[in-house]
């Protein structure tokens, strides 16, 4: 796995990179894949999220996808068009993180900014596989599979 950082803090980049490693694995995805992770000001979110979504306000994350995959679908080589030629990884898309919202959920919600920020992050991630939570059923699988996650990484609330 290869991620690429953006405005991304050193221990933030470690804590992410731990994170997104271990649920690749636990969900039995392929190691190469890349994908890039920026940290975007209220500001730059709320743009991005008026332009793409067509909703005028900031959130804590964003998830662009490049490839189209229902969860829980494996990446097989089937995706070979999606791979960057110099690498050959698949290029999975991007994850966007306001930090200054994950500050304030952090402090609302009463855990510390590192679960907050390694929720955000896998929550992303997860979207990237294909993962949802439009419907309720997708929505149950989806945070319980974030909580088992967080959990055996010892990230608590």
């Amino acid at each position: 796995m290869k991620i690429f950082f953006s405005n991304v803090n050193f221990l933030s980049r470690i804590l992410i990179t731990k994170t997104l490693k271990f649920a690749l694995n636990y969900l039995g995805q392929p190691q190469n894949i890349e994908l890039s992770c920026i940290f975007a000001s209220q500001e730059e979110i709320r743009q991005i999220n008026k332009q793409h979504r067509n909703i005028d306000a900031a959130t804590d994350v964003l998830s662009f996808p490049t490839l189209h995959l229902k969860a829980p679908q494996i990446i097989k080589d089937t995706f070979n068009a999606d791979k960057n030629p110099q690498t050959q990884n698949f290029v999975l898309g991007d994850i966007v993180i306001c930090l200054d919202v994950a500050k304030k959920q952090a402090k609302e919600y009463g855990h510390s900014l590192k679960r907050e920020v390694a929720f955000l992050a896998l929550h992303g991630f997860l979207h990237l596989l294909g993962y949802d939570h439009t419907e309720k059923t997708e929505e149950e699988k989806m945070f319980s599979l974030t909580e088992i996650i967080l959990e055996k990484l010892n990230i608590k609330r």
